[in-house]
């Protein structure tokens, strides 16, 4: 077998092994060890090497500088590039660096045609090491699946309060002008209320529901203010949800003029005022791109809705909002005692109010456990931190036992020496290889384990919801 027929079995293996890989759907830590490399400083009289030795643990190995030539003509990102694109790697390594290599070592063993197999190795290493392992190796080790248990009511009075009380949701829409603007999807305005409509389309049969606009009034402008400001129209009274007439509220205004956020927060608490938290779960959904224009303070405004007799919770979703508007909109959702989250476009939108503003109730029917798209993601990023390190430990093995063909086919080393030679780097490669897959079978395992445990939480959340349900 010479050197490029050894090289074409070894990327084939690797293409099948990777595409398996992430198709598909042991405990280990960093080595205990940290021995750093080490140099030769030693020059041998019979030899006159001046090449420091060559990593032969796996701590070494992982902290090796990349070899020189490496270092100079292989770009570390093609280095461990895998896929139908790590043709581009084979394709360089034959047109342009075993043309530079051979003509280094051929160079060099002139010179040096006495040395040893270890020798002889260690120079190998010292030109052609990948040095690509640390980096990717650090971050296996941290790796978090990321999997989450999503949000589930527990325990019996809870759901015995859910099924006694009413729901009120009361939806205040942020109408001033800077909703006017287009993200990615559509302009912000149309793309709340299309979104808002979909939400209400899904609430419970038994739920009431007010639709609030506020900043649809006036042009921003500074003659405008107070009238602007004063605007906050309850344009859908609280009541059972009519699809027909609920649209035809949310089509009534348009994004015009300033905001109004504590005005809307307190016209709120107006509203909700005679329902008692005893009777009734009272929730305020707020969509919102800015802070208070009107001088007001929702803060105070939120923190006394929450804290009267009505108790109401205040969520908010900030819509592609700067960092100062996300700070103040997060600390009137935290005075409300609810939740804050930011959204920068149409998808974010729909899967943030579709899928978690719904009230308990509602949510038997839609929540899952850990989702098909949230596996894939997490397998693809576990693979782009595995497979580079499987890449840069079989291309340096490559490198090497390739430049041992051509010094042996050039008769510079013997057959005997080749061998040793290449017994060390594939051993090399496969103590690296070996302690990379347990660490990347550890963190599936790990998160299968999660996926296991969320799901079957879930199932045993909605298995307990349905049967209450069906007592009713």
């Amino acid at each position: 077998m010479n050197r490029k027929q050894y090289r074409l079995i070894g990327s084939c293996f690797f293409l099948v092994f990777s595409l398996l890989l992430i198709v598909g759907c042991s405990e280990n830590t960093k080595p205990t060890s940290k021995t750093e490399n080490k140099k030769d400083e030693t020059v041998e009289k019979s030899e006159k090497s001046d090449i420091p030795e060559a990593p032969r643990d796996l701590d070494s190995m992982i902290l090796q500088e990349p070899g020189l030539l490496v270092k100079e003509h292989i770009d570390s990102n093609l280095e461990v590039i895998y896929g139908w694109n790590m043709n581009k790697y084979y394709d360089f390594i034959d047109e342009t660096f075993e043309p530079i290599v051979e003509k280094e070592i051929k160079t060099y063993f002139k010179k040096k045609n006495d040395l040893s197999s270890d020798k002889i190795y260690d120079y190998l290493v010292y030109q052609l090491a990948s040095g690509q392992y640390q980096s990717y190796y650090e971050k296996l080790t941290t790796f978090e699946h990321g999997h989450k248990m999503p949000e589930l009511p527990s325990g019996e009075d809870e759901i015995e309060t859910a099924k006694k009380q009413k729901t009120n949701v009361v939806i205040l829409m942020d109408a001033s002008g800077s909703m006017k603007a287009e993200v990615s999807g559509g302009v912000k305005m149309e793309l709340a209320k299309e979104t808002i409509k979909k939400f209400t389309s899904e609430l419970p049969e038994d739920a009431k529901v007010s639709l609030l606009a506020y900043g649809h009034v006036g042009t921003g402008s500074d003659a405008d203010k107070s009238k602007s400001c004063k605007a906050i129209d309850d344009v859908y009274p609280l009541s059972p949800y009519d699809s027909e007439s609920f649209n035809k509220a949310m089509d009534s205004f348009k994004a015009s003029g300033w905001t109004p956020l504590a005005g809307a927060i307190e016209k709120a608490n107006e509203l909700l005022s005679s329902y008692n938290k005893q009777e009734y779960k009272n929730i305020v959904y707020i969509v919102s791109d800015g802070i208070e224009t009107c001088d007001g303070d929702p803060i105070q405004a939120a923190k006394k809705l929450n804290e009267s007799n009505i108790e109401a919770k205040v969520n908010i979703i900030g819509f592609d909002v700067d960092d100062k508007g996300q700070k103040q909109l997060k600390q009137v959702a935290e005075a409300g005692d609810g939740e804050y989250a930011t959204v920068r476009d149409k998808s974010d939108l729909e899967d943030l109010v579709l899928k978690k503003w719904k009230p308990s109730i509602g949510q038997i029917f839609s929540t899952q456990g850990v989702l098909l798209h949230e596996v894939v993601d997490q397998k693809e990023r576990l693979n782009d931190l595995y497979l580079p390190l499987y890449n840069a430990s079989e291309r340096e093995e490559n490198r090497i036992v390739s430049a041992v063909y051509f010094l042996q086919d050039n008769e510079q080393i013997s057959r005997e020496a080749g061998e040793q030679i290449m017994a060390q780097a594939k051993e090399m490669h496969k103590v690296r290889h070996e302690h990379f897959k347990e660490i990347r079978d550890k963190k599936e395992a790990e998160a299968q384990q999660a996926r296991d445990e969320i799901d079957a939480k879930v199932q045993a959340w909605k298995d307990k919801w349905r049967k209450e349900l069906e007592k009713q």
